[in-house]
């Protein structure tokens, strides 16, 4: 392991990031978070998403005991071509009009269960929301890319304490799939195989950045992981999108994702803030050979549960960087019991 400052590339981006392991003895007299306290009841009736409550908008949700799926009440995107009169294609000034569609997928009607805490059944049928919603939203030929994603917890914006989950679906190809796109179709051209089956080939042989593996999915730390506990989790066989799994892989992958995000609230004891999101195949009847299916998990605690990375300065203006190197990373998530700590009480 290096131990020395080094620079790793993302294959996946074409960017590098700083890697310097010696800084994880600096002494810390930053920011101090306040770990949020996970108490919440079962259901709060002033929750927008909890069963029968009005949300903001005034609708009111319908008493559902598996996952809801609805319209954002507050859309980022709004359906439709969108109008140009008034966005000018100047080479300097360059706007387009961008439509599309937000949804949002709770988790369950329990307010106070996040993923690893939800049973492997009702884990199974958040995925099984999550593909059906990928084939309605494909399907419309407005869109060219569907983006599912979390963001737990208050240190990542999430607005709303109840567990859940987003999928904007939009009209163009957004700036990170459209990077790994290029970069993936350049190493199919050039090797004549998928980037990341290969990739998955050589992490499996070297065994050492692995954190959770079972007969279909890889959990894993990339070797050019930025964020401190960062993982990337990848099928065994080339999927496209979500629309690809059979069954069986959506078993296999409630499995692995319940035995991850344990690991990551066993970490430091608590419910563990990240963002994660699913990165497909566009749908635009092309039928990309050179993409692989994979999930990305974006945490932002670095040393306990009170201090977090945060991307400024050089890492804004220069090259992202991490301290920790993504093996004592991977070493420490591997070390972490899959019994949750809630139920250890």
């Amino acid at each position: 392991m290096l131990k020395q400052p080094h620079r790793r590339l993302n294959p996946l981006t074409g960017e590098f990031v700083l890697v310097s392991p010696h800084r994880t003895q600096r002494p810390w007299q930053g920011r101090l978070e306040t770990p949020a306290q996970d108490r919440r009841p079962s259901y709060d009736p002033g929750c927008y998403l909890c069963p029968g409550n009005a949300r903001a908008g005034g609708q009111v949700n319908p008493v559902y005991e598996s996952t809801f799926a609805f319209d954002n009440d507050f859309a980022a995107l709004l359906p439709g071509k969108g109008d140009s009169s008034e966005l000018a294609p100047d080479s300097l000034f360059w706007s387009e009009p961008e439509s599309g569609l937000c949804r949002v997928v709770c988790f369950s009607p329990r307010h106070d269960l996040s993923l690893p805490e939800l049973s492997l059944r009702e884990l199974e049928a958040v995925l099984s929301t999550w593909t059906e919603e990928t084939r309605v939203l494909s399907a419309n030929p407005d869109i060219r890319y569907v983006q599912v994603f979390e963001n737990k917890g208050e240190m990542m914006g999430c607005s709303n304490p109840h567990p859940h989950s987003q999928i904007w679906a939009t009209q163009h190809l957004p700036n990170e799939p459209a990077k790994e796109l290029a970069r993936q179709r350049d190493y199919l051209v050039s090797h004549g195989r998928c980037l990341l089956a290969d990739y998955l080939k050589e992490e499996l042989q070297r065994e050492e950045r692995l954190v959770r593996v079972n007969a279909d999915w890889v959990a894993l730390v990339p070797f050019w992981a930025a964020w401190p506990f960062e993982t990337l989790v990848l099928p065994r066989r080339p999927l496209r999108t979500l629309l690809d799994l059979t069954q069986d892989e959506r078993a296999s992958l409630a499995d692995l994702l319940k035995g991850l995000t344990t690991r990551y609230d066993n970490l430091f004891g608590i419910s563990f803030p990240y963002s994660m999101g699913f990165h497909q195949a566009p749908c635009d009847d092309e039928p990309h050979p050179e993409w692989i299916l994979h999930l990305h998990f974006y945490p932002p605690l670095l040393r306990s549960a009170t201090v977090r990375k945060f991307m400024v300065g050089y890492e804004m203006l220069a090259t992202p960087g991490r301290d920790i190197t993504p093996e004592a990373a991977a070493e420490r998530l591997r070390e972490m019991s899959e019994s949750h700590y809630k139920a250890k009480g």
